[in-house]
């Protein structure tokens, strides 16, 4: 069973379009697990959702696993 405080966390990413308004995407970017100071194992058994394709990085996504990291270190 999956630690409520990761169930809550989801990456947002941008719509497209011209508005350009945040929406709930599929998982992190390798991208933001790097600048976030994880690695993808770690994240794989902490139950982290993953989307190995996407390129971009946000910096709300990487401030929460950041936060995440806070949390989960022992």
């Amino acid at each position: 069973m999956l630690d409520p405080v990761i169930r809550s966390l989801s990456p947002l990413v941008l719509m497209p379009g011209r508005e350009r308004r945040k929406r709930v995407g599929r998982g992190f970017s390798p991208g933001e697990l790097r600048e976030a100071g994880m690695s993808e194992a770690r994240t794989r058994t902490s139950g982290i959702p993953v989307d190995r394709r996407r390129k971009t990085v946000h910096p709300w996504n990487v401030e929460a696993l950041g936060k995440l990291a806070l949390v989960q270190s022992p």
